[in-house]
């Protein structure tokens, strides 16, 4: 249709089936305007819907309670997990876009979701304080990830480099959310941390029973530091989960597959 088409002409041109709601040209982009200001909210309570589903399902008791976060499995497994969708969105955006803003923006959704999901379900329904249910910081790393793949436009330099990061920054980055969970508190005669006292006065499945099995592990072989291991063996592990996710975003993004199921 020309740049240079009239109004007039615009709504002779429209194919209008009969008893159709839209006879004009304005009635349609009227239309089209209420779409997107249902779809896009729809579609933010649908994303934020699945980061709360993905979560329960992968990281699950490690993210709800701050007890839980354990120096051996919680920075291991948590940044593995949390990887899988930023790494297949960032094969989509930079493939057809080039924007290396992909794992920073599902971060900060996937954030907002956690918060709005803890303050409603933990905090007003079940009473826990906000500082005993926060989610993890991973924002930072995921920009680290983005920037990466904006100075190296590779995904095989930016699975090395930013992959690794992402595993080995993600217990730095959360130590000022989860320190003062370490703090001393005293109940009558017993002093313990303020995590412990969490344990004990909202007792939860296998608690602190878990975390007890935990701090006994084999990892206090390596001069009783076990977070530093952990995160560099999560970095090792996440250098894999990009390389696999990126792989599976490209091809998931290939428009040949998509035409046959429209």
């Amino acid at each position: 249709m020309p740049l240079d088409i009239t109004v007039a002409d615009r709504e002779t041109a429209i194919q209008r089936p009969k008893g159709a709601a839209v006879t004009t040209a304005q009635q349609q982009l009227d239309v089209w305007k209420n779409m997107d200001l249902m779809f896009y909210p729809l579609l933010s309570i649908l994303l934020g819907g699945a980061a709360v589903f993905i979560c329960c399902l992968t990281v699950g008791d490690w993210s709800y309670w701050m007890d839980w976060r354990d120096r051996r499995w919680w920075p291991l497994l948590t940044p593995l997990l949390l990887l899988v969708i930023p790494a297949m969105v960032s094969a989509g955006f930079w493939r057809y876009f080039k924007l290396p803003v992909a794992a920073t923006s599902v971060a900060l959704g996937y954030w907002f979701a956690q918060m709005l999901s803890r303050y409603i379900n933990f905090h007003l329904f079940t009473i826990f304080p906000m500082n005993w249910v926060m989610p993890e910081v991973w924002i930072g790393i995921a920009i680290v990830l983005d920037a990466i793949l904006l100075i190296t436009r590779s995904f095989v330099l930016t699975g090395l480099i930013g992959g690794f990061l992402f595993g080995v920054l993600f217990y730095p980055m959360n130590w000022a959310v989860i320190a003062p969970m370490h703090m001393p508190v005293q109940l009558g005669d017993t002093v313990f941390t303020l995590a412990d006292y969490m344990g004990f006065q909202y007792v939860r499945t296998a608690m602190p029973e878990y975390v007890r099995i935990i701090e006994q592990g084999t990892l206090r072989t390596f001069g009783g530091n076990v977070a530093p291991v952990s995160a560099f063996v999560a970095g090792f592990f996440s250098i894999l989960v990009y390389y696999l996710f990126i792989w599976l975003g490209l091809k998931g993004s290939q428009p040949r597959w998509l035409s046959k199921l429209l």
